[in-house]
């Protein structure tokens, strides 16, 4: 592991990724504590104050918006909802991508055929469309907001999986296997899925940037989890009739979005340049 860490952080940009990374986690898990002002607290004395403006109650770094609630608690508040989010609907489409892709790749005939017809249906339905749609029927919560990401993003996973499945089930540990009678559960949980979790790690890391993408869009059509939770949508939505005259309220939480999103980039390129043999390259 030290080995591995030495090697990952002689990137300066996946260095300054998993540093950003790290705070954002940070920033979520101790919220409750690290918080200066009460998230949902509002005061309209105080509304729009630009940032570094002080009040009676203290100092608001990065401002206040149009109800007077603090920016920077709202930032970090908002944090928790988009990294649970992303880490959550990245495990629910991981395992039923990763799930598909074992079946489909080893069991190519009636099972594979099947799971792969699903797959490409899948793909012909517009994602925003269907999660919009969905949401819209079963209302914003959390919990409705993780499953409609989970089950309309396991695709790519199915479709990579199923590729490097069709290709290890000839190699001879599996042929030995094979032939002394393992079962095709034990096949693909001891033998097929260690040999591809290299590629599920670099897919899931990307995977979690793109679904804090999606709620941040669903959070700003009002589709996200409900009003009264901060997010970073949310944030952007509430600010956007104040752009000309109080540029941070929405400003801000798009930068963090941004930052993150990078950040989260950064640190799933370097692990897939690290972690796929096709793309290591020799160091000296």
């Amino acid at each position: 592991m030290r080995r591995f860490l030495r090697k990952f952080l002689r990137s300066w940009l996946a260095a300054f990724g998993l540093a950003v990374v790290l705070l954002v986690v940070v920033g979520a898990l101790t919220a409750t504590w690290i918080s200066p002002f009460d998230p949902a607290a509002q005061d309209i004395l105080r509304r729009l104050l630009p940032p570094l403006s002080r009040s009676e109650d203290g100092l608001h770094l990065l401002g206040t918006d149009a109800l007077g609630r603090d920016v920077l608690s709202r930032l970090i508040a908002g944090s928790r909802v988009s990294l649970l989010v992303g880490v959550l609907s990245v495990v629910v489409s991981g395992v039923i991508g990763v799930t598909f892709g074992l079946i489909a790749g080893y069991d190519d005939k009636r099972a594979g055929r099947v799971l792969m017809a699903i797959t490409d249906v899948q793909l012909a339905i517009p994602f925003l469309v269907l999660a919009i749609a969905v949401v819209a029927v079963l209302g914003p919560s959390l919990f409705n907001l993780v499953m409609v990401l989970g089950l309309t993003n396991w695709v790519q996973y199915a479709r990579i999986v199923r590729a490097e499945v069709l290709v290890l089930r000839n190699r001879e540990f599996v042929l030995a296997a094979r032939a002394l009678g393992a079962s095709t559960p034990r096949i693909l949980l001891v033998h097929l899925l260690p040999n591809v979790t290299s590629s599920i790690i670099v897919v899931s890391s990307l995977q979690v940037a793109k679904m804090i993408l999606f709620e941040s869009s669903l959070s700003f059509l009002g589709l996200g989890v409900p009003s009264t939770i901060p997010t970073w949508g949310s944030m952007i939505a509430d600010g956007r009739d104040y752009v000309a005259h109080a540029w941070w309220v929405a400003a801000i939480p798009g930068l963090a979005i941004f930052i993150t999103v990078v950040a989260i980039n950064l640190v799933g390129d370097r692990l897939r340049d690290m972690l796929d043999p096709r793309l290591k390259q020799v160091e000296n």
